[in-house]
């Protein structure tokens, strides 16, 4: 299957055998490329051991901790090509990572995260309300994940109101003026997890003030750390966001910087979905060997879209649970699995910037 076959499937349509066979396809080209082109990544791979010419299976293949972006500078295409740096989240003094796009990798990237959200809100551009600040814009070429964010989910909106100013604080009047405006009719909510509950949710809180946003669907993702140390769970972050925003659809999902694009989207089930054009393993933290469903383990992903820098098999710093595969009540094909939180002593960050409020 060529590149423009595979861009163009259903995002949840490939069963178990399907998919592996499309990805002990493409994870062998990935890594060819990468070994060709990107000098640091031939060496890790040389150092390893890892022949040219092995014929590897999925969880076969060489893994890179996402760490390793924070410390190297990973690009498999001529500078020249490089058109966009991608940053990760980090509180002051932390390493970020730089993700160098180019416009194949970029451009990938777009079209898998709107093939993903049109099959949860369908293809029709949405008002848009995003629960953060437009400040997190201002500088395009060299950009963080969160604004990335923002930047990727806009293409699904036809009207946008930014609810935070630039002092990240909850610009009440606009928000207000933008729900009654599209009152009953469907909308879009977007914004990373930690920023809604905090300037978002718990602001309208403190005024006592509910929106009615009935027709709405919240995506956020990111942040979980900062809740779960504030003993907030999905289940009251949902209550909340019913409460004071009157959003009856809320959904979660997993994604990082280091494979912008393909997010692992939360179902109406409440579980997050690996699509085509990603994949998860969960490793044992004592040996890395493969975890049985059901078994805590560290979260590997796979990707089909990093032709730019050599990202198509990390090795994250989440801990979760795989719950099962093609078999989900929501009828989705493919993995379906739990974070479950991260490895002890490992940074605090999210897929977004950590706003320090």
């Amino acid at each position: 299957m060529e590149r423009e076959e595979w861009l163009a499937l259903a995002p949840y349509g490939l069963d178990r055998g399907q998919k592996r066979a499309l990805y002990r396809s493409w994870m062998a080209r990935l890594t060819a490329h990468h070994r060709q082109c990107c000098p640091e990544y031939r060496r890790l791979l040389d150092a390893l051991g890892c022949p040219e010419d092995a014929l590897l299976e999925p969880e076969e293949l060489p893994m890179l901790p996402v760490s390793l972006f924070k410390q190297r500078r990973l690009c498999s295409v001529p500078a020249g090509e490089v058109f966009k740096t991608l940053t990760s989240s980090g509180t002051t003094g932390q390493q970020v990572s730089r993700i160098c796009l180019d416009a194949r990798t970029s451009a990938d990237q777009q079209a898998v995260l709107y093939r993903i959200m049109a099959d949860r809100i369908g293809r029709q551009r949405l008002p848009l309300l995003v629960l953060d600040s437009k400040k997190v814009l201002r500088d395009r070429a060299m950009f963080s994940a969160r604004g990335a964010g923002i930047l990727g989910f806009s293409i699904f909106g036809s009207r946008c109101c930014y609810a935070l100013d630039d002092e990240m604080r909850l610009d009440l009047a606009a928000v207000r003026e933008f729900a009654q405006k599209y009152a009953g009719r469907p909308m879009l909510l977007y914004g990373f997890t930690y920023i809604v509950w905090k300037q978002v949710l718990q602001a309208l809180a403190q005024r006592g003030e509910r929106l009615s946003i009935r027709e709405g669907v919240l995506i956020h993702g990111g942040g979980w750390k900062k809740l779960e140390n504030q003993a907030v769970g999905p289940a009251e972050f949902k209550a909340q966001a019913a409460r004071w925003l009157g959003v009856r659809q809320v959904y979660d999902y997993y994604g990082m910087a280091e494979q912008t694009g393909c997010i692992y989207l939360e179902c109406p089930c409440g579980h997050l979905h690996a699509s085509v054009w990603s994949d998860v393993l969960l490793r044992r933290p004592a040996d890395y060997g493969l975890c049985a469903p059901g078994e805590p383990g560290l979260i590997q992903v796979l990707s089909l879209l990093p032709w730019s820098y050599p990202g198509h098999s990390l090795l994250t710093e989440d801990m979760g649970v795989l719950l099962g595969e093609d078999d989900c009540p929501c009828g989705r094909k493919g993995k379906y699995f739990a974070v479950t939180g991260r490895v002890p002593q490992a940074e605090v960050r999210g897929c977004s910037d950590t706003y320090e409020g």
